[in-house]
């Protein structure tokens, strides 16, 4: 931070760039004396779209620039999507600020009168192994291809037919006014019918350590949205996730009670679990039930 000027790191999707509006915003609310300058890196997971993440580095290819550029001084925060983001940050590297929850459930798309349940076969699109194993639970008829790029590709695949429907994080089709499309159909899933991926709907703000910029992003910060995260984090470290297991955590804040769902595949089988307890209480809950399910291996 230079003369009240912060650099913010971001990719360069239109949703990358509304996300990190909404910060600079916030930003403006409470500081507006500070001048924020968006800095777009081109991460390895944006130009790679033809395979799998497990294939070439998981989650951390959408986040390893931002985080060369942070320790190198060469922007002051990073905007990232905090389910996109790896467990292990880089020494000397913290997520400093989240912003409000968007909605965290996954929604099927289709384009109007496509009915899923209705054919023969259904193909899906989806990068994710969590979405593709519950949905495979709830659809007796589906087949899931590998879907990349960015939600708006993401979106006219759909619309030029090469899928049948695709599942999306409602945080990003909500952001993008995606969600009302005429000529599309969406079905939002209950928590309990498909439990999202840990951080799902939440802006995460990295930054460096103890910088100056740590007050300031914690006086933009949810409260609400930074425990939900820590818990879901801690649950994802409890069974040493990385970007290609089937893992499915999150929490739901209501005053001083926490509800905490997990999911994991263990032999072929997706485990799933919903328990309650107090704020205070949340990790120790948290590492019980990771314990139950992995008993189960």
């Amino acid at each position: 931070m230079i003369e009240n000027k912060i650099k913010i790191g971001t990719r360069g999707s239109k949703l990358a760039l509304i996300q990190t509006n909404l910060v600079i915003n916030a930003l403006k609310l409470n500081y507006p004396e500070i001048e924020s300058e968006i800095v777009v890196i081109h991460t390895t997971g944006d130009k790679i779209l033809d395979k799998p993440l497990i294939e070439f580095g998981g989650k951390a290819v959408f986040v390893s620039e931002f985080e060369e550029a942070l320790l190198k001084n060469d922007i002051d925060l990073a905007v990232h999507s905090a389910k996109d983001m790896p467990m292990k940050m880089k020494e000397g590297l913290d997520i400093l600020g989240v912003l409000k929850r968007e909605d965290p459930r996954d929604v099927l798309i289709t384009m109007r009168h496509n009915r899923v349940e209705e054919k023969t076969i259904a193909v899906i699109g989806t990068s994710s192994l969590r979405r593709q194993m519950q949905l495979e639970e709830l659809y007796t008829n589906i087949e899931c291809k590998l879907l990349r790029g960015n939600v708006n590709t993401r979106v006219n695949k759909l619309k030029d037919g090469m899928y049948d429907g695709i599942i999306l994080a409602a945080a990003g089709i909500n952001r993008l006014k995606l969600n009302k499309e005429s000529e599309c159909e969406y079905r939002y899933f209950d928590i309990d019918e498909l439990i999202p991926a840990g951080g799902q709907g939440i802006i995460a703000i990295e930054g460096r350590e103890n910088s100056e910029l740590s007050k300031i992003m914690k006086k933009i910060s949810d409260s609400t949205a930074r425990l939900e995260l820590e818990t879901e984090r801690r649950i994802l470290e409890l069974f040493n996730a990385g970007c290609h297991e089937p893992i499915g955590a999150y929490s739901k804040v209501s005053e001083n009670e926490i509800t905490i769902w997990m999911m994991k595949e263990i032999n072929g089988e997706i485990i799933k679990i919903k328990e309650s307890t107090t704020v205070e209480n949340r990790l120790k809950l948290a590492e019980k039930m990771a314990n139950n399910i992995l008993e189960e291996i």
